[in-house]
């Protein structure tokens, strides 16, 4: 089913019609990112249904910002942005940064544990780990009821998510309240202090809890300034306010 249009020939129009549809920005943010198969798309935007996530990838195919192309095994397929697809890498980088600045104070709703993992997943500095198989277990209160727990697993430069456990014994433990993880994470809390502070537990050996805050590169967008006056305003000026002492 096409998008319901605007009925404009204005080109910001035509190009809402398509992009301004729910989750379909998200789904195109994660062909940019680099997911190719279905599963690993879906992973990067959990929250959406499968059936629905297909009939975003085949609109996104038939207006030409994604390409399904079959594996050299014959066994299934992949997705490919196109060249109108690689377009959007700036714009939607912008737009997120400009959602980092104004966009509202984040609602118990937002706090998905899984798309925290995806997206921590992407942000692991690997040339500061150990060598070897490195596993950092992820356990969070004040979530909904169902998934508080997630593991990544680190290993010769690749980092795998895992929901349930991966049956490797933990390294280290993180243990914290999601919403001040996930402040912390994007740039509104210094994650250093609020390991310090106990805030944030980290549970191992003493090397791997002195070096887990150089292996967490925080969100991609953490470095813009938060401007949008509110809760996370107060908490990122105030972390300034301190580092400035």
């Amino acid at each position: 089913m096409a998008p319901k249009g605007y009925g404009q020939y204005c080109p910001l129009a035509l190009a809402a019609e398509l992009l301004c549809e729910r989750w379909t920005l998200l789904v195109m943010s994660r062909l940019i990112d680099g997911c190719r198969r279905f599963n690993e798309i879906h992973r990067g935007v959990p929250k959406i249904s499968p059936t629905l996530l297909k009939q975003r990838l085949e609109q996104l195919e038939h207006a030409g910002l994604c390409e399904r192309v079959p594996l050299p095994d014959g066994r299934g397929h992949e997705y490919r942005p196109t060249e109108a697809g690689r377009e959007l890498d700036p714009i939607i980088m912008n737009l997120a940064a400009w959602g980092q600045r104004w966009s509202r104070d984040l609602e118990s709703d937002d706090l998905d544990p899984a798309f925290l993992a995806w997206s921590m997943h992407t942000r692991i500095n690997v040339d500061t780990m150990p060598r070897g198989r490195t596993v950092l277990e992820f356990t969070f209160s004040g979530t909904a009821k169902g998934l508080h727990r997630f593991w990544l697993v680190v290993e010769n430069g690749k980092v795998d998510m895992c929901l349930k456990h991966p049956g490797y014994d933990s390294d280290v433990v993180i243990r914290s309240d999601i919403r001040r993880f996930v402040e912390a994470w994007r740039g509104f809390r210094d994650m250093r202090r609020e390991i310090a502070g106990g805030h944030i537990v980290v549970e191992g050996p003493e090397k791997h809890r002195r070096a887990l805050p150089d292996w967490l590169l925080l969100s991609a967008l953490s470095q813009f300034e938060r401007k949008r006056c509110g809760r996370e305003r107060t908490l990122y000026e105030d972390m300034r306010t301190i580092a400035a002492e």
